[in-house]
């Protein structure tokens, strides 16, 4: 197979598989997408979400958080890894969220990446998940994927979303990097052995026989 024919396999039979694709991280606005997708960072996104509940009761919003004390915001979410540094992250977000955007989650990727706590692929999920806006996150998942189905040759994440821009149509970014990340999730797992990666043998059977 090409490289192009392996790309338009991949979108395909995700859009087989996913053709709804719900925003995995429960929230109910811009700013507590952007505090769960913070949180997410080296944590399962079935963990942010048992956890921001009660944050979110007590911190939904930018000025009820800023008003808590760190060791406040750690508590409420101690079950989460990295908790110290993330509850330092988002009390200072917190308040520049105040002090430059009148308490307004900004809509462009040098205001969000200046916020603590807010690098690159989480301006990068608030511009598509949470505005709208083109853009393909890139997460472990899909670095490692893309990868494997020889669509990169990326060292790193930056690079691999170069690459998943310039293989498949803005229209399309949105939802295929969503599409992607569940099916790494439910059939090629870091951790597992890949028997159900179905799409990855599909590929590469002639290398089988």
């Amino acid at each position: 197979m090409t490289k192009k024919q392996r790309a338009e396999l991949v979108q395909t039979e995700l859009e087989k598989l996913y053709p709804e694709v719900p925003i995995p991280l429960d929230h109910t606005d811009p700013y507590t997408l952007m505090v769960a997708v913070a949180l997410s960072a080296q944590t399962t996104d079935k963990k942010v979400n048992q956890v921001t509940p009660n944050l979110f009761k007590v911190a939904g919003t930018p000025e009820k958080m800023a008003k808590l004390e760190v060791s406040e915001i750690k508590e409420l979410i101690k079950e989460i890894g990295l908790a110290n540094t993330k509850a330092k992250n988002l009390k200072r977000m917190a308040e520049l969220l105040l002090e430059r955007h009148h308490g307004v989650v900004p809509q462009t990727y040098e205001e969000l990446e200046a916020l603590p706590g807010v690098g690159h692929k989480t301006a990068s999920v608030m511009m598509s998940q949470g505005f709208g806006f083109p853009a393909f996150p890139v997460d472990t998942h899909i670095h490692r994927l893309m990868t494997q189905w020889k669509l990169t040759s990326g060292k790193n994440v930056v690079e691999t979303e170069k690459d998943a821009k310039s293989i498949w149509k803005e229209e399309v970014w949105n939802k295929l990097h969503l599409q992607i990340i569940f099916y790494g999730r439910e059939y090629s797992p870091a951790r597992g052995k890949g028997e159900k990666d179905f799409i990855t043998k599909m590929m590469f059977k002639e290398k089988e026989k």
